[in-house]
């Protein structure tokens, strides 16, 4: 059947197509109608053995003809030349115009798929304006405060002491952060990732960030206390990719928690996945925010620092390309009822399920386990 469809649609390719020249598709419309029209009327009229046919009578019936098709011809054109006038404003940068789509028929489903078009044409034109702002925002914040401590030491007016260079360093950092991170996100959004996938023991890979993470919390002043419970679990993921997101993770933790608060990392089991949250002591992030956090430079009121707003974007992106999830949770609400695992570490851990209950942020990431 389908080598069939195949013959015919290469046979119609192949026929000539006179109608070409002609600019109006109205008048293709009235062109082709009356052509059949008229060879069904000679084949009507030699059938009856050329009857004389009054002239006066043939020219009314031909004008009421040509006045019909015109009518039935403009409702069935109207949408395509208003696409051709919207299409040439959203050429010029307006994607406003919309098209009324009230036919049943292909033009008017042509007519639907253009106003879905421009709708989301209109959509990323508008991220891309919010992007080139947040962008011009992030990068002019942390250079304005390198300039300032550089003339200063430059003028003489501060001296090139340590403190001064480690607040220059930080700027630098700040930068550096928000460079990859941008480099990051064009690579996802070019499906330029590579995956290598790996089993991955569940204890030693938390173990591993989490010491990178006390390091770096360290290094950046934030007096902070980790703590890792989990099982022996077993998942297949990419370790590079799947370390980025725990260390921005943790990292957020550890800013955003008290002094001498607790970051608790816990792994369990659920059926044919692993979940891992990452859970800290401080205000949390409001319930209509919770959503929006992993959008681009969303940083949401905890944002107290020079977050760039990217990372928890990349961090859900990563995840995704595990098939697995990653959201903000309700503090007061227990996540399961599976029992700590028999080596979690003592104190720190109170609510049901090992969970501080209605403290801090709750960070969920699920990720399929390791295929037997």
């Amino acid at each position: 059947m389908t080598g069939l469809s195949d013959v015919v649609r290469r046979v119609l390719g192949r026929l000539p197509r006179p109608l070409d020249p002609v600019r109006s598709i109205k008048a293709k419309l009235s062109g082709a109608l009356g052509l059949a029209g008229g060879v069904g009327l000679l084949i009507f009229w030699w059938s009856l053995d050329w009857v004389r046919v009054d002239i006066g009578w043939f020219g009314v019936a031909v004008a009421l003809g040509l006045i019909t098709l015109q009518v039935m011809a403009h409702g069935a054109t109207v949408p395509l030349r208003e696409m051709t006038v919207a299409a040439k404003a959203m050429a010029r940068g307006d994607y406003t115009r919309r098209v009324r789509a009230t036919s049943r028929d292909e033009v008017g489903e042509l007519a639907t798929a253009f106003n879905q078009m421009a709708g989301d044409l209109a959509a990323a034109d508008q991220r891309r304006r919010e992007l080139i702002a947040n962008v011009s925002h992030e990068l002019r914040t942390p250079i304005t405060a390198l300039r300032g401590l550089l003339e200063n030491i430059v003028d003489g007016v501060s001296p090139a002491e340590p403190e001064t260079m480690r607040v220059a360093l930080s700027q630098t950092e700040r930068l550096g952060r928000l460079v990859a991170e941008l480099l990051d996100l064009s690579r996802l959004d070019a499906g330029v990732v590579p995956m290598t996938m790996t089993s991955i023991d569940a204890r030693d890979f938390l173990d591993d960030v989490v010491k990178e993470a006390r390091v770096t919390a360290e290094g950046a002043g934030h007096d902070v206390r980790f703590e890792v419970s989990t099982p022996e679990i077993r998942f297949a993921a990419d370790r590079e990719r799947l370390c980025q997101v725990f260390a921005n993770l943790l990292d957020n933790a550890a800013r955003h928690s008290p002094r001498r608060g607790t970051v608790t990392v816990r792994a369990e089991r659920h059926d044919d996945h692993i979940r891992i949250m990452v859970i800290d002591e401080g205000d949390g992030i409001p319930p209509a925010e919770r959503e929006t956090v992993f959008e681009r430079f969303t940083r949401g009121e905890r944002a107290k620092d020079g977050g760039t707003g990217l990372g928890l974007a990349i961090a859900r992106w990563v995840v995704q390309l595990h098939h697995g999830t990653i959201a903000v949770v309700d503090p007061s609400h227990p996540p399961s009822t599976t029992s700590p695992a028999p080596d979690a570490p003592p104190g720190g851990l109170s609510g049901p399920g090992g969970v501080r209950a209605g403290s801090g942020c709750h960070i969920h990431v699920t990720l399929p386990l390791e295929a037997a």
